[in-house]
């Protein structure tokens, strides 16, 4: 499905999980080494930019694979542990997967 809906998705849920990796750093720099904020201050905000890119991927993606209630929501409740996001986008995009769902929705 090389479309550009599925690419955002992947694109976001990849940098989402890697911009969680550059805020722990910046926290850690803050708490334990330096005691400076500039860290956070810059992987902050560009970490809450791709959340909300990534839920709203989320939500734009859902109709096209035709994911059920279930599977909208762990994407959506994925956005909020650390690297979670990247975990999912994986999981929901095994081909096997997508198959068995494609299967249920002709069947059903």
């Amino acid at each position: 499905m090389p479309n550009t809906t599925l690419r955002l998705f992947r694109a976001a849920a990849l940098l989402e999980a890697g911009s969680w990796g550059a805020l722990l750093v910046g926290m850690f720099f803050k708490h334990v080494v330096v005691h400076n904020e500039i860290g956070v201050k810059i992987a902050g905000p560009v970490h809450g930019a791709l959340f909300i890119l990534y839920v709203l991927s989320v939500l734009l993606v859902r109709e096209q694979l035709r994911w059920n209630a279930r599977t909208t929501l762990l994407g959506l409740v994925a956005s909020v542990p650390p690297f979670a996001t990247a975990i999912f986008e994986r999981w929901v995009l095994r081909p096997e997967r997508a198959a068995a769902e494609k299967e249920q929705v002709t069947v059903g």
